[in-house]
């Protein structure tokens, strides 16, 4: 398949076509990184690695603690 380079301010833009979005599961807001391997440009779907619970409080020491901080007196439905 091939696509046409347009201008978009100073940069370049390429259009990536629905039926390839939906094919690598990316979106308008999708991150990908752009990289040259043997003069190509590749473009490759950015994935956020998604933690468990368990993953994040093990990573918790007692430097990441911090005390209580007062947000002042409960107002509305915060009183109970």
């Amino acid at each position: 398949m091939t696509a046409a380079i347009a201008k978009w301010g100073n940069s370049l833009a390429v259009r990536i076509p629905q039926a390839i979005a939906e094919q690598v599961q990316i979106q308008a807001g999708s991150e990908i990184s752009i990289d040259i391997i043997d003069g190509k440009i590749v473009l490759t779907p950015h994935r956020r690695k998604k933690y468990t619970l368990d993953e994040l409080l093990d990573e918790m020491t007692s430097e990441h603690l911090h005390t209580e901080i007062s947000t002042g007196v409960s107002v509305g439905n915060e009183a109970w």
